[in-house]
């Protein structure tokens, strides 16, 4: 029996847990990216949609929001939401993932 430094069985299961793995993370990015989160700002005056995709899909501004002497507020407002919007939007794709990799950061998901 030859000695063999890559240890052959092991080698072959780790790279079918790898590749057991990578459909896993295909699978749930394709699943993220039609989930969809609303977060408001302003109590309610600004309203944000996103994607796991951090694609904004929808943008609302009721119109008691906007006041012509005031646009920085709605600008302050509209900044708000779409940040926690695209935050939130990170943190449910990075928990999802972290579920399938247990943890390890692995560049690009």
């Amino acid at each position: 029996m030859k000695f063999n430094p890559m240890g052959g069985a092991n080698m072959n299961k780790m790279m079918k847990e790898a590749r057991k793995v990578q459909e896993q993370i295909v699978q749930m990015q394709e699943e993220l990216h039609k989930r969809e989160l609303e977060v408001t700002a302003g109590g309610g005056a600004v309203t944000v949609r996103v994607n796991g995709k951090q694609e904004i899909l929808s943008l609302k501004i009721t119109p008691e929001a906007v006041d012509p002497d005031d646009v920085e507020m709605l600008e302050d407002m509209i900044i708000a939401a779409v940040n926690e919007a695209v935050k939130k939007s990170q943190d449910m794709v990075s928990g999802e993932m972290a579920k399938i990799t247990g943890g390890f950061n692995i560049p690009g998901l």
